[in-house]
């Protein structure tokens, strides 16, 4: 995993694809999870969670408030985008 990859004004975090993006400040980050996984945490936690307002956004590209999830909650996060990135990876 690499880190810290620039990515318009954030942090990039990255396996094969871009899997989560971080704040300058600190206090988001954008996860990549499927649509049907995005429309669920956002309606299991809404104050935490939101769609990113654009095409990305519908591709499952969420935006989560750092400071509303739980340890177990943004280590499942973490978890789910990274196996997304990880199907992509190509075989050497």
């Amino acid at each position: 995993m690499s880190k810290d990859r620039p990515h318009f004004d954030r942090a990039a975090f990255k396996v094969a694809r871009i899997y989560v993006t971080l704040a300058a400040d600190g206090r988001t980050a954008n996860f990549k999870f499927t649509p049907d996984e995005q429309q669920f945490k956002c309606m299991m936690a809404p104050d935490a969670f939101a769609p990113i307002p654009n095409a990305w956004g519908r591709q499952g590209w969420t935006t989560a408030t750092l400071s509303k999830l739980s340890a177990v909650e943004l280590k499942n996060a973490l978890e789910t985008a990274w196996a997304h990135a990880q199907k992509k990876r190509r075989r050497r």
